[in-house]
Parts: structure tokens; C-alpha cells; sequence
């Protein structure tokens, strides 16, 4: 028996990373208790991107077949502009970004996603999934930690993972309080059923309509029975909503502007499902000796650059790795994680923030924007991404 399965691990969250993070652990042979505050296991939202270096984690995690089976693979991205119709740039995603990179770029549905972690972790004998227990609080020691729940329930192991979400109440008392900031915009959501989407938009393709102080992506979802339709818009918010129903008489206010062959298909949903979305600072530090951070809890992020669900899946990985290799020392292996995720976690925070500005660009710098990425040639493209496809986004033990 190594060292690291002799341990056990406490993970607070059971979404795709608290899912992930479970199950890397204990393909280590780690003893792993899952905490989940709903009554039920279960994923809210719609559909995701999936790039290479979230295909590469699953694979490493054992789920990258069964995570093929129900995605969905398309041709290319394109932006358009919103305002003229016109296309602005698109970047195959086909054979060639596949060599390049190892592995395709696909959307799946998210609960689709959490479905195939969720079937592993049920399936893996180390690993224990409880419901009902909202983790609220922690104490550390030099051998091991406690989490406390909203109940008042304690439960202890030789390390926990804090991977409960944007509203973390880990990273909260490990780090004081940062406060989550908010970027002034807002996400509608919805998902079509194929029969609803205009014929006319029926692409294989994550296609971004790009207007003034606002977009919208639609691509096809659950193998083209569906279309997952999310639009995004600026506004004047002081306070955070999840999931909060959307009405259409506000989403097609904010899309006045936008050609009517695409603001049409804001007129399609018969339910909206409204987030007002935000992130967090950059820390410098998101671990406390035997307790550490995973996912949204460590490095919350905008959804401009559809990395959110794969940076938990590459956190998940790193984790496995590092407790596997300082031979259960979580002190040593949390630091040395830490290490290697913080500067690629936050390069794809503020690079969001950064896509968001681009996204919404009006007046002059929406015409620099499509002059330059209109100019752009795939490979192009692909060199800018090198950084974040390139290789595994892992260190060379877990290739």
C-alpha cells in the first residue's frame, strides 16, 4: 500500500469538480467522503465547451470514454457581428486542431458531464457520497481536519478539498471574506429543443453573435436533439442570482440591436433561467496546511472562455498527482498543487474578463475587433491557444 492510500479525504462539493476531485483521489486509492449540500446529487445550468485539455483530464481520470459518448462534435467557432450579420472570424476545430492538440474541442451538456463523474464515483469503492450536509466551517491540525456542517455535524479526515463553489464557505474563512466581484452582466439561459431552433441557425458550430454590451451563443446539445441558447447582456446589478427565472420582455430589451436572424431565436425559450455573474481577485495563497481549494472555490471564472468546468477537471488531476507523489504528505503535495495551478487558473480569469470586453465592443472598437480577428488565419488561432491545448496543462509525470 502507498503512502497515499493509506489517507483520507474530506471533499466539500459535489459538482463536476468536488466529482472530479473525488475520484482522482481515489484512483490513488485515497479514502474519499463526498459532501453535497442539495438532497440530491445533481447539475443546474445547460450546455458547456469542453477543449483538449479538459479531454486530456478526463482521460487521466478514467471517464474520457464515456465522456465522448455524449458530447457532441462540431466543425468550428464563429463569431458573427451582431449587428451587421456579418461573419467576423471562425476557427476550424476539425482534424487538424485535433493533431495539433491531441484531442477534440466538443459542447456537452453539463449535467451530461456530471452524470458520467457521478456513475464513477458511485461505481469506485473508496469513495462515500453524502447528502444534505452543507459544509460551513473547517479546523486544521497539524495531522488532519474537520469540517463543520450548517447542521452542526463534524466530519474528520487526514484532508479536505474545498471544492464548494463560487459562495465557498471554505475559501471564506480561509481567506477573510473576499468579497465576489461583480462584472455587471448578466446570463440568460435556456435549452432548445431541436424543433424550436431556426432552420437557418442549425449549425454545427458554437457560434457567437457579438453586439453592443452584449452576445449570445447557441450550439447543438444531446446529440442535435437539442440547442443550448445562452445570452448575455451589461447592466447596473448590485446583488448575486443563480438560476432565478428570466422573463422575455427583459432579454429581448437588451438584444434590440441585433440583426433580426438572430434575435429571433431569443423569442424561441419558453422558460429563461436568469445568473448574474461574477468572479473573484486573484489570491496569492488558496490553501491552509491540511485544507485547500478546488474549482470555482479557488479561481471563479467568467464563462467567456468556456474553461470553467475544464480548469476543475485540470485542478482534479494536478491534486491526484502531487498526493501521489509526496507520498502523503498533503502539506508538501497542497503547496506544490497550489504551485503549479495558481498562474494557469488566473491567466484564464482575467483572460475572460478580457474576452468579455471584446465580446461586447461598440463603436470604433467593435470595428478593430473584426478587422484584427477577421485577419486572423486558423493556425493563428491555434498559436494563441498553444498555451492553454498545448501538451496536457499538467506537469510531465501525469502525461
Amino acid at each position: 500500500m502507498t503512502e497515499a492510500a493509506k489517507l483520507t479525504m474530506i471533499v466539500a462539493g459535489g459538482g463536476i469538480g468536488g466529482l472530479s476531485a473525488a475520484l482522482g483521489l481515489a484512483n490513488k486509492g485515497c479514502t474519499v467522503t463526498v459532501l453535497e449540500q442539495a438532497p440530491q446529487f445533481g447539475e443546474i445550468g445547460a450546455g458547456i465547451q469542453i477543449g483538449p485539455n479538459a479531454f486530456h483530464a478526463m482521460d487521466y481520470l478514467g471517464v474520457g470514454p464515456a465522456g465522448r459518448g455524449r458530447a457532441v462534435y462540431i466543425d468550428k467557432l464563429v463569431m458573427m457581428d451582431g449587428v451587421s450579420g456579418d461573419l467576423v472570424a471562425e476557427m476550424p476545430v476539425d482534424e487538424p486542431f485535433r493533431a495539433r492538440f491531441g484531442n477534440p474541442y466538443a459542447v456537452i451538456h453539463r449535467a451530461d458531464l456530471h452524470g458520467v463523474l457521478l456513475d464513477a464515483c458511485r461505481a469506485h469503492a473508496n469513495i462515500t457520497m453524502l447528502t444534505n450536509q452543507r459544509v460551513v466551517a473547517y479546523e486544521t491540525t497539524a495531522s488532519g481536519a474537520t469540517v463543520i456542517t450548517e447542521a452542526g455535524e463534524r466530519y474528520s479526515a487526514d484532508g479536505v478539498i474545498g471544492a464548494d463553489g463560487v459562495r465557498s464557505k471554505i475559501r471564506e474563512q480561509l481567506t477573510g471574506g473576499d468579497q465576489l466581484r461583480l462584472s455587471g452582466h448578466v446570463a440568460y439561459r435556456a435549452v432548445l429543443p431541436i424543433e424550436l431552433m431556426p432552420e437557418d441557425l442549425r449549425w454545427n458550430a458554437a457560434t457567437l453573435w457579438a453586439g453592443p454590451k452584449c452576445h449570445m451563443v447557441h450550439y447543438p446539445l444531446q446529440g442535435w436533439k437539442t440547442f443550448n441558447v445562452v445570452a448575455t447582456f451589461q447592466t447596473d446589478v448590485s446583488n448575486v442570482g443563480v438560476n432565478e427565472p428570466g422573463t422575455r420582455e427583459e432579454i429581448l430589451g437588451r438584444f434590440g440591436d441585433i440583426v433580426p436572424k438572430a434575435r429571433k431565436l431569443l423569442e424561441k425559450p419558453t422558460e429563461w433561467r436568469r445568473w448574474v455573474l461574477g468572479d473573484r481577485e486573484p489570491i496569492e495563497n488558496w490553501t491552509d496546511g491540511r485544507v485547500t481549494l478546488l474549482g470555482d472555490a479557488a479561481h471563479p471564472t467568467h464563462q467567456y472562455f468556456a474553461q470553467g468546468a475544464c480548469m476543475a477537471l485540470e485542478d482534479s488531476v494536478c491534486l491526484a498527482d502531487k498526493i501521489e507523489r509526496f507520498e502523503g504528505d498533503l502539506a508538501a503535495a497542497f503547496a506544490a498543487y497550489q504551485e503549479e495551478r495558481i498562474v494557469r487558473a488566473y491567466r484564464v480569469v482575467l483572460s475572460s474578463r478580457m474576452l468579455g470586453k471584446i465580446y461586447h465592443a461598440q463603436g470604433v472598437e467593435r470595428k478593430i475587433r473584426n478587422s484584427v480577428l477577421g485577419a486572423k488565419t486558423p493556425e493563428e488561432f491555434y498559436n494563441g491557444l498553444q498555451w492553454l491545448y498545448g501538451g496536457t496543462g499538467l506537469s510531465a509525470r501525469t502525461v
